[in-house]
């Protein structure tokens, strides 16, 4: 996540001008391509050994955001651009799946159990994480409000002009909190919400970058409420300039406000270099990409009993979330991004 911008895009791309990065393989080496979207992260040392020891010379393609990814792998899938791709999550799986342009996979990481959840049949979960409310603990102190206990409590005078929030229509949070009111809510009551915090003042950015850096409080707006992750916090810390020890924002689990986010690794249908991309399959669920990964992308590793680095203490999960199945964000996903923005928007 890396405190991430996932920005999502219902719309095709031109396939074109994608980012080619390559570590330390002998020019001579068979190329691995991995397309993925733009957060992804791992150290350079880690993935040069995997290189050694798979024998390839491994070309991240980095495509934008995961949805932009998947677009680009539907336009191109007559001639793959890739042979394995990292990020398709709970949100695009189906759609995936559906336009054929990946394989299922049954080898040893998919047989494991996961920590978190299975993302599908054949693709093989790594990470997951979750979206959610964070707060500014310095503004909330110095105003003396007390911490909403539920998104109905938002709606309230009190609490107007304080939330941020990403547009669904062109960011991956923004679009999973939408999905979380929607099945914390139920449809109908979830845009009667949205209608009310409109006339109650919450503000709309482009991405989760605008929304975390230019509109929250923590980092000099004036919106003390954001929709963020549950790993903000932790990476408040990991980041600190002044070393802290404690996190200077915290996690609102509210009910219909938390979505539960799950990525993975798959192959391209039509992909080249089986056995390097099933290696590489595999070394995504290795214990050394999945403690790294915690703090390079900052989400939780799907690899049952993976050594959490000290400062995930500071990353709590909640108890419980709101997600609609796959099938109904394939089904109705681009609909409900159509019908919030003319709540909200217009």
């Amino acid at each position: 996540m890396l405190m991430m911008k996932r920005t999502f895009s219902f719309l095709a791309a031109a396939a074109l001008a994608l980012p080619l990065f390559s570590f330390s393989a002998p020019a001579t080496a068979q190329e691995l391509r991995v397309i993925t979207h733009s957060s992804f992260s791992l150290p350079k040392p880690m993935l040069a050994q995997f290189e050694a020891q798979a024998g390839v010379k491994l070309s991240v393609v980095k495509a934008g955001d995961a949805g932009e990814m998947l677009n680009k792998l539907i336009l191109t899938k007559a001639q793959p651009i890739a042979d394995v791709v990292f990020g398709l999550d709970n949100a695009l799986i189906t759609k995936a799946q559906a336009a054929g342009v990946i394989e299922p996979y049954a080898g040893a990481a998919q047989q494991r159990g996961v920590a978190g959840a299975m993302l599908a049949p054949g693709v093989v979960s790594v990470d997951y994480g979750f979206v959610t409310l964070n707060y500014d603990r310095a503004a909330f102190a110095k105003s003396g409000l007390a911490l909403p206990k539920t998104l109905e409590e938002l709606t309230l005078p009190q609490y107007r002009d304080l939330l941020v929030v990403q547009n669904p229509a062109t960011s991956s949070p923004g679009q999973a909190f939408l999905l979380a009111t929607v099945a914390g809510m139920g449809e109908t009551a979830a845009f009667d919400w949205w209608a009310r915090m409109r006339a109650n003042g919450v503000k709309v950015v482009k991405g989760w970058t605008e929304a975390y850096y230019t509109e929250f409080s923590r980092n000099g707006g004036t919106r003390p409420l954001v929709v963020s992750y549950a790993t903000s916090p932790a990476a408040e810390v990991f980041y600190s300039k002044e070393k802290i020890t404690e996190p200077p924002t915290g996690n609102l689990f509210l009910k219909g406000g938390v979505f539960r986010q799950v990525e993975g690794v798959a192959l391209v249908k039509g992909g080249g270099q089986r056995e390097a991309a099933v290696k590489f399959i595999e070394f995504m669920r290795s214990p050394a990409a999945q403690e790294a990964l915690q703090t390079t992308m900052w989400m939780f590793p799907a690899e049952p009993g993976v050594a959490r680095p000290e400062v995930m203490r500071h990353a709590s999960e909640p108890a419980s979330f709101d997600n609609p199945s796959s099938e109904a964000i394939a089904e109705k996903g681009a609909d409900w991004v159509s019908r919030w923005t003319r709540v909200v928007l217009k």
